[in-house]
């Protein structure tokens, strides 16, 4: 299992998942982020709160390399200082106007945030490319008990029937929910993608499952 304390890297979400010019809320173990990335393709974490009003800047927009609150259209940096409030075009907004940020960092197709101070880089994942996201409403520990197998410093390594070997990411979400990143081997064709993509959904079952019925570890 992915480390969910501070002073780690946690896989937000796929690349592919974060098209340039957009925004969606993610999660850290130290608490929501709106995950953006500007429209030069450089993707940021910032806490999912305006200073302003407190509204979720995970549901703002992306103009150029800001991103602004949909409020009242308060902008930040990647840096996470503020660029322009609307209401005062004239002003320079002080320093003290800030959102905490996180080091962000994409490798093979995942992107990590850091979160706390991190001694080293993000798990470079060999051989293996993503497939896709889903959450599970269960823990690690369902999961792990539907797939019969321990996730590790690099994910839970698995192989379903009919299927090639699987790598999973597995975030906690809460007590009861687990965000489950897919990976495969990289020289995996179409019908290996299908055929994962539904064993990935069976596990997801069998896990929801166990965790309904309150019989998962």
């Amino acid at each position: 299992m992915l480390s969910d304390k501070t002073g780690c890297w946690t896989p937000v979400a796929l690349s592919a998942d974060l098209p340039a010019g957009t925004v969606m809320p993610a999660r850290t173990p130290a608490g929501p982020i709106a995950l953006w990335r500007s429209q030069s393709g450089r993707a940021a974490a910032s806490a999912d709160r305006c200073p302003h009003r407190g509204m979720r800047l995970s549901h703002g927009f992306v103009r150029g390399e800001a991103l602004s609150c949909i409020y009242h259209g308060w902008s930040y940096a990647r840096a996470g200082n503020c660029l322009r409030i609307p209401a005062h075009p004239g002003l320079a907004p002080p320093e003290t106007i800030r959102v905490e940020t996180h080091e962000v960092e994409e490798c093979g197709g995942v992107i990590w945030v850091a979160v706390g101070e991190t001694t080293a880089q993000p798990p470079r994942l060999e051989g293996v490319v993503p497939l896709r996201s889903l959450t599970a409403h269960a823990s690690v520990a369902a999961i792990e008990a539907a797939a019969g197998a321990t996730a590790g410093a690099d994910g839970l390594a698995w192989r379903a029937q009919d299927a090639e070997h699987i790598q999973l990411l597995l975030v906690p979400q809460g007590d009861e929910e687990t965000l489950i990143h897919v990976l495969l081997g990289d020289n995996s064709g179409p019908s290996q993608r299908i055929a994962a993509s539904r064993a990935v959904e069976s596990l997801r079952r069998i896990a929801e499952d166990l965790q309904t019925k309150g019989t998962a570890p």
